[in-house]
């Protein structure tokens, strides 16, 4: 991949757009409970549903403290501006990955640009795309929408952007192995193989991580994902 301007706009180029699959679109809900999204005839839970609701006890009780250290008010901002921030640079990649030009002059569009332009300036080795925001879903157990699907170093994989206020360590991002799983998963019942994970993050200062996933470790977690959804199928059977 490379980013370039044109004009008044940025598009990436040396990449290339294969249709290979017909992914099929579902419509999200989330203003009705908790995310869920339109399968056929049924309402299904979103990866991340389940990952909350299965999420430890001590990530909880962290949260907590976090909140209560900085004031419930300032947490609540805090958090508030990371979503947007999150949001403005998936669209930035979205469009980018479209083969679009996008371009926000706005201070928070600024930023989230310059972290969307961080992540695709670590990405010359992805060069071809299947497709981005891409729904998947496995039978009537879960669904999810991934930021991409292509090959990275010639390996069919599975991409998520992230975006942080600070930079990761590889503890905190274990759920995101789970929400790669699941997706890979999902994808290999519906269409084809993955055999890799990507998880590219970007913090608001604009320095990129990446966690790579291989088969071994992508295959840990594809098992360890089926004992975290048999955990959430059981609190809802007990109305939890």
């Amino acid at each position: 991949m490379k980013l370039i301007k044109e004009q008044d706009r940025f598009i990436i180029k040396d990449f290339k757009r294969l249709n290979k699959y017909s992914y099929q679109s579902y419509t999200r809900d989330d203003d009705h409970g908790p995310r869920t999204y339109a399968v056929k005839d049924k309402k299904v839970p979103s990866v991340t549903t389940i990952l909350s609701a299965t999420e430890s006890k001590d990530k909880k009780a962290g949260l907590d403290k976090w909140r209560a250290r900085v004031g419930y008010q300032e947490a609540a901002r805090i958090t508030k501006q990371a979503a947007t921030r999150g949001t403005e640079m998936h669209y930035v990649l979205e469009q980018y990955l479209k083969g679009e030009g996008y371009l926000n002059l706005s201070e928070g569009g600024a930023q989230a640009r310059l972290m969307a332009h961080e992540i695709i300036n670590n990405l010359e080795s992805l060069k071809i795309i299947y497709g981005n925001e891409v729904n998947l879903a496995y039978k009537d157990r879960w669904a999810g929408s991934t930021d991409a699907v292509g090959e990275y170093n010639n390996i069919p994989t599975i991409i998520d952007f992230k975006q942080s206020n600070r930079p990761k360590r590889e503890e905190y991002v274990i759920d995101y192995y789970y929400q790669i799983a699941a997706y890979s998963l999902a994808h290999k019942e519906q269409y084809g193989p993955i055999n890799q994970g990507l998880i590219c993050i970007c913090t608001k200062d604009g320095l990129y991580q990446e966690f790579k996933m291989d088969s071994q470790l992508l295959d840990k977690y594809e098992n360890l994902w089926f004992e975290r959804l048999e955990r959430f199928e059981n609190l809802k059977k007990q109305g939890a």
